[in-house]
């Protein structure tokens, strides 16, 4: 069995292990929790270097996902083996946002994404994180957070409906929406057999950019793609401006691969709607979410995405979240 095979037969036992319940051992080492789920602890870093590597190990971390578009192959192989010298997993990494949906940065930004694709699998991570859609320019009438209800065609995935009642303001909106999700379809069609090959999941993930607005909206186009190489990453407060995460953690349950946590809390002077402060300082449920993932059978990666702590707070802090007790 050569290298890649052996990284697309890891990367699909991953798929398995995060979208069904397992006998897993407690995701508590000291004494049992109640939970069969074993969640794994992150944090987020730009590059992997011998110093981040005893940051780690310090705060009680032995996963990483990194964010640095610009090292090289080489560097990122390099990262590979000085995380397994020391027993910590660069679980993901993060591809982050890709501008499908302009026509003049298409091409360009398809190969972009395939590089990133390609320093995942040099890191030796078995997902990588992306948003197919550029951000908003203020050229049309945006509808209120909470009040985005999206009906879609299940079959082409056009949004029908912003809103409930008169969707007359937001005609734009609708035509950006659609012309989003035509250009994300196509691109990610280009990259799926570039991921195969690279034994990479393409995981998409919930951002604040009005797009696939609902959980039933990103599952449908995760499932669009019939791909095992497809899945979602799904943030527990980026949607909190809409709705909680339990409903989404349901909904998307069999396609989530990964998880970030962090915590929100409403704020109407911000163009988002809410603001994110230190975790356990706002207004996720945390005990409820624990019992959702639980309920959903997620095993796995959660990365930590928070300030106002130092990293061994946030290693306590998480624990506490894995027994359900945050």
């Amino acid at each position: 069995m050569n290298r890649r095979t052996f990284v697309k037969m890891a990367a699909m036992a991953a798929v398995a292990a995060s979208a069904s319940p397992v006998a897993a051992q407690c995701c508590c080492a000291a004494a049992p929790c109640g939970f069969r789920t074993k969640l794994r602890k992150a944090l987020i870093r730009k590059r992997l270097t011998p110093e981040v590597v005893a940051e780690l190990k310090d705060a009680g971390f032995d996963g990483v996902e990194l964010t640095d578009t610009k090292v090289t192959l080489e560097e990122a192989r390099a990262a590979r083996d000085l995380a397994i010298k020391n027993g910590i997993t660069i679980h993901s990494f993060m591809g982050a946002w890709f501008k499908f949906n302009e026509p003049e940065l298409y091409a360009a930004e398809v190969e972009r994404a395939k590089a990133a694709i390609r320093l995942t699998a040099a890191y030796g991570a078995s997902v990588m994180l992306i948003v197919p859609s550029g951000g908003w320019k203020d050229d049309v009438a945006l509808p209120p957070w909470k009040e985005i209800k999206p009906t879609f065609n299940p079959e082409t995935l056009e949004m029908t409906a912003a809103v409930k009642g008169d969707n007359a303001p937001y005609a734009g909106y609708i035509a950006k929406q659609n012309n989003a999700t035509r250009c994300a379809i196509r691109a990610m069609n280009e990259l799926i057999p570039v991921a195969a090959a690279e034994g990479v999941i393409l995981a998409i993930e919930n951002v604040g950019n009005r797009y696939w607005l609902s959980p039933e909206f990103s599952l449908a186009l995760v499932r669009k793609f019939r791909s095992p190489w497809v899945k979602y990453y799904f943030d527990l407060g980026n949607q909190t401006n809409i709705s909680m995460a339990d409903g989404w953690l349901r909904v998307l349950g069999p396609e989530i691969v990964k998880l970030h946590i962090k915590d929100e809390v409403y704020d109407t002077t911000r163009s988002y709607g809410t603001r994110q402060v230190p975790i356990g300082k706002g207004i996720l449920d945390f005990k409820s979410i624990r019992r959702t993932i639980e309920e959903i059978g997620y095993n796995g990666w959660v990365s930590i995405e928070s300030s106002g702590w130092t990293e061994r707070e946030h290693s306590a802090i998480m624990d506490k979240f894995f027994a359900g007790t945050l």
